[in-house]
């Protein structure tokens, strides 16, 4: 298997749990009464695994890129909820396992992205 096959799959099973996890801590917010940001964060988190799994079944190189870099966006923009909710403390939570999750994923997304530019 290629270095960017076992990074694809790699990505494709890091985003899915990851969803996973935002999708628990969607519900928790969801029991404090927080709808605002907690649906942000669940529309964000979970469209990163989509977007993965968009670019797997690409039609070009050019096509994974671009759904690579939506997924590395939305990933980001992941962060910036994570990182409201954690230290604003509106919320009785702890989101710091999701954010260590997020900044492997933005690992991971960025450097897919950057090499496959660099084949390209």
């Amino acid at each position: 298997m290629s270095l960017a096959k076992m990074a694809e799959n790699q990505i494709q099973k890091k985003s899915f749990e990851f969803a996973l996890s935002i999708i628990s801590l969607y519900r928790n917010l969801q029991e404090q009464r927080e709808f605002v940001l907690s649906n942000q964060l669940l529309r964000s988190g979970t469209s990163i695994g989509a977007n993965v799994e968009e670019a797997i079944a690409a039609q070009s190189r050019r096509d994974f890129i671009a759904k690579m870099s939506i997924a590395s966006k939305e990933a980001r923009e992941t962060k910036y909820w994570l990182r409201l909710l954690q230290e604003s403390q509106m919320v009785n939570v702890d989101a710091r396992n999701e954010l260590t999750q997020i900044n492997e994923l933005i690992r991971i997304l960025t450097s897919i992205v950057k090499t496959t530019r660099e084949t390209l």
